[in-house]
Formats: structure tokens, C-alpha cells, sequence
């Protein structure tokens, strides 16, 4: 494939989200295949939505690699997660210069090999469409999240008007696209669920990754227990985005009933505060912000048994990427989540940990204290998880799954 990949994404390395650590390594394993790469992302904004030091100034910000180039893009963030028309705002503004970047990046007269655009935002899949037009080559849409199911279970949009103009451009993103590319089975069967027959043959499912190497298992006494002034005793994490999606309350429901175990609620968000006020006079629970990317092995070390929580409905909507980062640090896994979504199906193919139900206190917490009580059965439920990842989620399979994609579709 000699013609370059335009990615359009909205984040990327050195950004701390999730879903930048998974488009950055795809475009590494891109690179490693001789690919050339032209990033269009915004400014590194994900940890304090502000953008960070040394990043101000300018609105866009162009430089040249090896491999391509990357441009980043003020991403407009506010302050508030909970003002949706400021975020709305916020985006637009965002997907519209990002637009005009993908149009004239590396040169408005070479045809790329594709448009590969990432959800949410999902104004990005419409972005990518048309600049894909412009540049006569196919727009893969990538869908991290299905947009905007989720924020309608969880109630962040309550508006009909708004959820009617979403699922209007949700599906017309869907129709455009010459490929949807989803994270799961559940995912798939949620987008073919809202477009039309003639379409469906586009939807293809390519699962996120873990980088094995980066993320190893480790001695669970680290130095970052120290820094937390945890001892020896037992740590059950919550390693993520702090929202409203999680059902973090269930961990201060099982911090109050196991007091010998301490509990990390590792990562920010809209929830965070919330969450602190309510904590307060619990002795056994610690809240820490997100850590740079190169502790991410010694952060999940430190925990014995890793939480992925999840509201109800929302399972198959969204696959928490972290479940993937906590089996390869060979932890075992306790999900509150939605039965037979795709979380549930990954641990119970590899053995690496139970699910529970959503939304239960009480069926959450007794898991918990077995899980924590097990002994050497939880240790190997880690050991099971850490092979599963070696053999069905590298980042090389991962990347190669996309460029199969673009190649499938003629260029």
C-alpha cells in the first residue's frame, strides 16, 4: 500500500486517553509495516480538559516525522463535561478545522489509501467522509463508543431534539462510510440494528489491543502502594475514566463493607468529585489522577483484583479497553456488567476473572471479598488473563485487520 493513511482522531500521543493510546500505537504498528501517516488530532487536553502546559498559543500546531506528519488542533474543551451545548460547541468548532487539516494534509492533489476517522466525537465520522470525498480515496469510521446510546442510558442527553438529530447523524455517518469498523460482536449488532440491508456488508469487527510488552505483570509491592501510604494488605482498583457510566458507588459500598482492603479509584472525570464527598470518613479507600503512560504496568500492579463496572445497557455499547490492559498485567478481573456482552464473553473465554450483574451493590461486593479471599486461585486467574491477551489481542494483529479493511476496499 504506497499511498499514505490520513488519521483523524481525537486524540494522540502525547495525550493521556485511552483511545489516543489506541490509535497511536495503530499508526506505530502502521509505521513499522513502511506505511506512511498523516495524524490530524487535537492538542493534548485529556487529563485536566485544558490544554496542557507547553501547548497553548497557537489554534493549530504542524509537525513533520519519519513517517508522515501530525497536526494538532485546539480542541476547544470546557470546563464542564455536564454542558452539552458547550461541548456540542466545542466539537463542532474542533471537527471543522480538523476537516480543512484532512483536505490539505500531505498534499490536496496525492490520493491517500483512506480516511480512517475515530468515534466519539461522532462528528468525525462526517468529517472524514466528506475529506475523504475531497481526496478521492474511501473513510473508514472507527467507533469506539456507540454514540449516542450511551448518553442517553446513562441520561447525559434527555432532549428528543437532540437525540433525534444524533441518530440522524449516526446513521448517516453509518450510511456514508465505505467502512464501519466496531470493537465487538455487540457493537456490530448494534450499528447493522440502524441502517439499511444494502450496507450492512461494511460493518466489519476489529477488537482493540494491548501492548503485552509495555504492560507486564508485576511484584504487587510498588513503590506507587507507597505513594498511596498503602501497606501489604489487599487492593482492589478501579483504574479509568471517572464518569457517571461506571457505577463507582458500588466501591465505596464494598469499601465499607470489607475495611481490610483498601480501595484505589485511579483516573478523573466528571464523577470524580462527587465521588470524593461521598468517601469521606472512609479510611480505606484513595483516590488518585491519571499516571503517565510509561507507570501504567507498575499502577495495575499494584492492585490484586482489577473492577471493570459498567451501567446497566450499556455493555453492549462500549467495551471498557482497560479489561484489556488489566489482563495483560496479569490481575484478575471482577465486571459489573450487562450478561453476554463482550467483557463477560472475554472472561469467560479466558478464565481470567466473574461478572455480576450491573448496578448491584450487594452481588458486586460479595464477588469482590471472594474474589480477594481466594488466594492463589486469583493469582492464577491473572496468570490465564495475561496469556489470553498474548494470543488474541497484539497490537501487530490489531493493525494488520485495518489495512486488510483498506485494502478490501480497491485501493
Amino acid at each position: 500500500m504506497s499511498r499514505p493513511i490520513i488519521v483523524l482522531c481525537p486524540h494522540f500521543a502525547p495525550d493521556t486517553a485511552p483511545t489516543g493510546d489506541v490509535i497511536t500505537r495503530i499508526v506505530q504498528e502502521f509505521v513499522a509495516k513502511g506505511q506512511r501517516v498523516h495524524v490530524v488530532t487535537s492538542l493534548p487536553w485529556y487529563r485536566t480538559h485544558a490544554i496542557e502546559d507547553g501547548w497553548n498559543g497557537r489554534l493549530v500546531r504542524r509537525e513533520k516525522t519519519a513517517w508522515g506528519s501530525v497536526i494538532r488542533i485546539h480542541p476547544f474543551p470546557g470546563k464542564s463535561k455536564s454542558n452539552l451545548l458547550r461541548r456540542a460547541i466545542g466539537f463542532g468548532a474542533f471537527s471543522a478545522i480538523a476537516g480543512v487539516c484532512t483536505v490539505f494534509v500531505g498534499g490536496i492533489h496525492r490520493r491517500p489509501a483512506a480516511v480512517i476517522s475515530m468515534s466519539p466525537p461522532l462528528t468525525l465520522g462526517l468529517t472524514g467522509w466528506l475529506a475523504s470525498r475531497i481526496r478521492r480515496c474511501p473513510s473508514v469510521f472507527n467507533i469506539q463508543d456507540v454514540f449516542p446510546d450511551a448518553a442517553i442510558e446513562t441520561g447525559a442527553i434527555t432532549s428528543a431534539r437532540i437525540i433525534a438529530v444524533s441518530r440522524w447523524l449516526e446513521r448517516v455517518s453509518y450510511h456514508r462510510s465505505d467502512a464501519v469498523v466496531v470493537l465487538s460482536e455487540d457493537l456490530r449488532a448494534n450499528v447493522l440494528a440502524k441502517i439499511a440491508p444494502k450496507h450492512q456488508h461494511t460493518v466489519h469487527v476489529i477488537p482493540n489491543f494491548v501492548d503485552s510488552d509495555r504492560i507486564m505483570p508485576r511484584d504487587r509491592m510498588t513503590s506507587y502502594r507507597d505513594e498511596l501510604h498503602i501497606g501489604a494488605e489487599p487492593v482492589v482498583m478501579y483504574a479509568g475514566n471517572v464518569g457517571y457510566s461506571q457505577s463507582l458507588t458500588m466501591m465505596l459500598h464494598a469499601a465499607r463493607q470489607m475495611p481490610d482492603v483498601t480501595f484505589v479509584i485511579n483516573g478523573d472525570g466528571a464523577a470524580r468529585a462527587e465521588l470524593e464527598r461521598d468517601a469521606v470518613g472512609l479510611s480505606n479507600i484513595r483516590f488518585s489522577g491519571y499516571q503517565p503512560a510509561d507507570r501504567v504496568s507498575e499502577v495495575l500492579a499494584t492492585a490484586d483484583v482489577h473492577v471493570v463496572p459498567l451501567r446497566a445497557g450499556l455493555g453492549a455499547v462500549s467495551v471498557p479497553s482497560k479489561t484489556y490492559s488489566i489482563l495483560a498485567a496479569g490481575r484478575p478481573v471482577v465486571a459489573a456488567i450487562d450478561a453476554g456482552t463482550e467483557v463477560t464473553r472475554i472472561l469467560a473465554e479466558s478464565g481470567a476473572g466473574v461478572s455480576v450483574a450491573p448496578d448491584d451493590p450487594i452481588a458486586f461486593t460479595d464477588a469482590l471479598r471472594a474474589m480477594v479471599n481466594s488466594g492463589s486461585a486469583a493469582t492464577e486467574a491473572g496468570a490465564r488473563g495475561r496469556l489470553w491477551v498474548e494470543s488474541h489481542v497484539s497490537p501487530a494483529r490489531v493493525a494488520h485487520s485495518y489495512l486488510d479493511v483498506i485494502a478490501s476496499l480497491g485501493v
